[in-house]
């Protein structure tokens, strides 16, 4: 197996872990969905795990790739230089369904969890649209939804006062299971955060599999020679 080869069956191998891994993440809210309340569209976590950040971005555009990327450690697909150069095609859906997934993840983790935006906890109240990925505002994202002792409004509104949360209250109040409303936080910023990662590891890896498989278009791949008896 040559170099080329080599480092295309390492990304095939890190990718068809990544792409599992982001699907398993995409799947958490939604099967906690329908354990806790039986219903498939009743109570989501969040609006966000219905744009399948995970299922589609991290996990359905990778499989070319990966499948293209595997076929290199049986010496097949990637043993020639068409093969490097398909190798390294693919990769560009990868690269786009990693950006994808990561537009969605920081985009969630900037709104927190249904519970957080409206008193009403319905996908009736999520508008999917991709026109919200551009209304990304670095100067505005913050996870104050988590770090506060709660995101839920009282009743009396006008009341309301912001106080300094410490590190024994954080961890008191979010990092637990105690109320409906932690264990919404906790398990969107966990899997939101999960699949934010993914998708960098995967445009990392996408992006080396594009450089290696174009400079093993340009120069070739090594066939071992048979042995003459």
């Amino acid at each position: 197996m040559t170099c080329c080869e080599g480092w295309t069956s390492c990304n095939g191998f890190s990718l068809l872990v990544l792409l599992i891994l982001g699907i398993v993440l995409n799947a958490i809210p939604l099967i906690l969905n329908f354990v806790d309340e039986g219903k498939v569209f009743h109570n989501p976590i969040s609006c966000f795990e219905w744009w399948f950040p995970g299922i589609i971005g991290a996990g359905v555009m990778v499989i070319p790739a990966t499948t293209m990327s595997l076929a290199a450690r049986k010496r097949a697909c990637c043993n020639n230089r068409t093969g490097m150069f398909l190798s390294s095609l693919l990769n560009v859906i990868t690269v786009i369904g990693a950006v994808y997934c990561m537009l969605v993840s920081i985009l969630a983790l900037s709104e927190g969890p249904l519970i957080c935006n409206s008193q009403e906890n319905s996908t009736f109240n999520c508008e999917f649209s991709f026109k919200n990925l551009s209304d990304i505002d670095p100067d505005s994202f913050n996870l104050q939804w988590f770090f506060s002792e709660s995101c839920v409004a009282p009743p009396d509104f006008d009341n309301l006062t912001i106080n300094g949360v410490t590190a024994s209250d954080w961890i008191k109040h979010t990092l637990s299971f105690d109320t409906e409303e932690n264990k919404h936080r906790v398990i969107h910023f966990s899997v939101f955060l999960g699949l934010l990662l993914v998708g960098i590891l995967e445009l990392l890896f996408g992006l080396s599999q594009m450089a290696i498989g174009f400079l093993g278009c340009l120069c070739g791949v090594t066939k071992r020679r048979s042995r003459i008896v």
